[in-house]
């Protein structure tokens, strides 16, 4: 039997062997259609794990038969960075295009690796093509990102992922030599997440734990099998989006002893701090919100801090912001009221603007009746004067809804003693 991996034997080598990402490689599609053009710009492939960032990149460089470097930035340096530059000049000849040189995990690099990379890219001597699992805005340099042209990659579909798994038992030498009858598929596609990589070391590891050549794959065997080799099924740090949920949903749930426990989860398995605090940022506004404001500044000051301290003591910082919130008292009001007033907006369009509300710095303007029956707040009895704000059409409809705390229950009164129409019980 073969050493190498089934995720590696199936790599796709051409544009037409791709799976997944129509909306870039499909046919007509942007991306596509550059690659074919032979002018390929620098490049941030942005997606979660296992979407095929290594692979498109990969498929590129042999398409246009240029010369392919790679380097991961979990175990590269500066000196590394250079070396592979020397080498891309050293190669490049006359009126050839410019080598690639292919990045994993860009978004580990520090500014001195990112920066390191600007001269080759900007004297064209390299072609980059980095991937990152996470947002390049946050995590990839301004000089350097304003040269890339940013691709976002999607999670596989049921469709890719059944396409994937017919794939493999059909092209797969291996594969071919046993008796694989594939009765249910929802518990492997359910655990790869959209993740072509996990979807087929599955498949490996199903297979792998029958001591005969005839097989038929159920949901219940996929999932015993996952759960005595979680192991060997997260070799590659797969995990990585399991343990931020769970880390997230402790939180939420109000259990601190859960919340430390998965977060030394993730410092113990090398996990990039600045990705931890940016999703306890989001997570206070979202799930703490007008429960406690405070919570989003506390989370912003770890932010902060963590940038200014760094590892082993950030650890002590990311502990007492974790314990906070999870025993902040939670809301979501905040987060469900811009859902609903997006939705509201794609649902009924660019209403006007009440004449009341509109600006009127012409004299047309103020003949028109723009701002003329406007209500100036400080010039009535507690700061308040009722009038409308919304559009005409939906001018009755009420976005936030004050949920159940202390916090909130304040300002449910303040609204009522306001808006007795809307906020009256």
């Amino acid at each position: 039997m073969s050493m190498q991996p089934l995720a590696e034997r199936l790599r796709p080598k051409s544009l037409d062997e791709y799976i997944g990402q129509k909306h870039l490689v499909g046919a007509k599609a942007i991306l596509r259609q550059t690659i074919e053009s032979g002018r390929i710009p620098s490049m941030i492939l942005w997606g979660p794990p296992g979407v095929g960032k290594t692979t498109l990149a990969s498929i590129i460089s042999q398409q246009q038969d240029r010369p392919f470097y790679s380097l991961s930035a979990i175990n590269s340096g500066v000196k590394d960075i250079r070396d592979a530059i020397e080498k891309a000049k050293n190669t490049r000849f006359f009126n050839q295009a410019n080598p690639i040189m292919f990045i994993d995990e860009i978004h580990r690099f520090s500014k001195s690796q990112q920066d390191s990379l600007l001269g080759a890219v900007e004297k064209g001597v390299i072609t980059l093509i980095g991937a990152t699992t996470e947002n390049p805005s946050f995590e990839v340099i301004s000089p350097l990102l304003s040269r890339c042209q940013v691709y976002v990659l999607k999670p596989l579909a049921k469709d890719d992922l059944d396409k994937l798994l017919q794939r493999a038992l059909k092209t797969d030498v291996e594969l071919k030599q046993i008796n694989i009858k594939v009765k249910e598929s929802e518990a492997m596609f359910r655990y790869s997440g959209g993740d072509a990589r996990k979807l087929l070391n599955i498949i490996e590891l199903v297979i792998n734990s029958s001591t005969t050549k005839s097989i038929t794959i159920t949901n219940k065997k996929v999932e015993a099998i996952l759960q005595e080799n979680i192991a060997v099924y997260d070799k590659n740090g797969e995990m990585h989006y399991d343990v931020i949920s769970a880390f997230i949903k402790s939180i939420r749930g109000g259990d601190p002893n859960a919340a430390v426990y998965w977060l030394a989860r993730m410092l113990e398995g090398g996990e990039d701090i600045k990705f931890i605090t940016r999703r306890l940022v989001i997570l206070a506004a979202e799930d703490i919100g007008l429960a406690n404001p405070n919570a989003l500044l506390l989370a912003n000051t770890c932010f902060d801090a963590i940038h200014k301290i760094g590892m082993p003591e950030g650890r002590i910082i990311l502990s007492e912001c974790a314990i906070y919130l999870a025993t902040s008292p939670k809301s979501n009001s905040a987060y469900e009221a811009i859902n609903q007033a997006m939705a509201e907006v794609k649902n009924s369009g660019d209403l006007p603007v009440p004449l009341h509300l509109r600006n009127a710095p012409t004299k047309l303007m103020k003949e028109l009746g723009y701002g003329a029956e406007y209500k100036y707040s400080h010039g009535y009895k507690g700061n308040f004067a009722e009038q409308d704000f919304l559009p005409e059409k939906i001018k009755t409809m009420k976005l936030y809804n004050p949920q159940n705390n202390p916090q909130e229950e304040s300002i449910r009164a303040r609204l009522v003693s306001w808006w007795k129409k809307k906020y009256g019980y």
